[in-house]
């Protein structure tokens, strides 16, 4: 099978796994995206589009629409997973995941405590975003960016799937790198220790699917799609 076969099979796959968990209904992340895409704009309803076993915000149980505010923590569970758009952001929270998101002054830190997730960030309609993601190990500035994210204790594996970031190792700042991409082309692990902190990877565990789902339900496609929107 070709790559291009190959993608349309894993799209299909996710269609039916988001469909299977009622996401694909007239208010559910389909038809989200088939709204968006029509009005040319942001979506009107912000919050939880799916979520599939355990999630929650603070001490609170998630339930579809329920918004996300700066100080919030969004957890998910073992077996748990979620899909929520805050602003001109989307994301796709994996199972035993912690993110806490913040802000102050104006500039937004999404802090990823412990997990995975595959995330999307607009770039700002009027002027550039003060935007950035921190882990145990790295900060992560961006801006118009697709990037999936696993977050350990001894080091972070980030890919870069689409745009713009500066990557600094915490305590090693003159190993910061900045750099763009426009399909997935430089995965990298960034290390607590040793004496070179961002070392290559490979793509892991995030498809072109999930990112175009993503994108598509903030009206939006990805630059790999030929998006001029972005």
């Amino acid at each position: 099978m070709n790559e291009q076969g190959i993608d349309r099979l894993t799209r299909r796959k996710l269609l039916l796994g988001l469909a299977a968990a009622g996401a694909l209904g007239p208010g559910g992340l389909l038809g989200l995206a088939r709204d968006a895409l029509a009005a040319g704009s942001l979506p009107a309803t912000p919050g939880f589009r799916y979520i599939k076993g355990p999630v929650g915000v603070d001490d609170m149980r998630a339930g579809i629409g329920m918004n996300i505010k700066p100080g919030q923590t969004v957890m998910t569970g073992e077996g748990g997973e979620a899909i929520y758009l805050i602003g001109a952001d989307g994301f796709l929270q994996r199972e035993k995941t912690k993110i806490t998101f913040e802000e102050n002054a104006g500039v937004q830190v999404m802090r990823i405590l412990s997990g995975s997730v595959l995330s999307v960030f607009g770039k700002g309609r009027e002027k550039p975003r003060s935007l950035s993601i921190a882990t145990a190990t790295a900060t992560i500035g961006i801006r118009g960016t697709g990037c999936y994210i696993e977050a350990e204790a001894a080091r972070t594996y980030f890919c870069l799937c689409y745009g713009e970031a500066t990557v600094a190792p915490l305590g090693e700042p003159k190993q910061s790198e900045s750099y763009s991409t426009r399909h997935h082309e430089r995965p990298v692990y960034i290390l607590a220790a040793g004496e070179k902190r961002i070392v290559p990877a490979k793509v892991i565990n995030h498809t072109d699917a999930e990112l175009t789902m993503l994108e598509n339900a903030l009206g939006r496609w990805p630059p790999f799609e030929g998006g001029s929107r972005y």
